[in-house]
């Protein structure tokens, strides 16, 4: 299955958005051949719970300014899920992103490389 050029745009969005808050570790799983329901998980860490929301809001403030509003967001302490069907987006601490891993989890989906990503590596953030 391929990913869909909207999904692939909401995911470049979502993934700069989380680094403009300074989240860390951000990660676009390619799910697509994987489930029916969603094609992207897009995984990103913040160092407390203050920036897990901050980095969740951004997320929701930038996509909804591109015309795309979750359908559904479960919130806990230091890990927040924003479902936007195809794209859904983990927000996690570093403590709870190390022991859940699910980056390990699905390790044998691809991953799609982010723009926003390499620019900030780029410039040390």
């Amino acid at each position: 299955m391929t990913i869909s050029s909207r999904t692939l745009e909401i995911t470049q969005i979502a993934a700069k958005a989380a680094i403009d808050k300074i989240a860390v570790d951000v990660v676009a799983l390619d799910l697509s051949d994987q489930l029916v329901l969603s094609e992207v998980f897009l995984i990103a860490t913040g160092q407390n719970e203050a920036q897990v929301d901050s980095i969740a809001d951004e997320v929701e403030r930038q996509l909804a300014a591109f015309g795309d509003k979750s359908v559904r967001r479960e919130h806990g302490a230091e890990w927040i899920l924003l479902d936007y069907s195809d794209l859904v987006v983990h927000v996690q601490s570093a403590e709870l992103r190390k022991y859940y891993m699910l980056d390990r989890l699905w390790n044998d989906c691809p991953t799609i490389e982010l723009e926003g990503v390499r620019e900030a590596a780029v410039n040390g953030r």
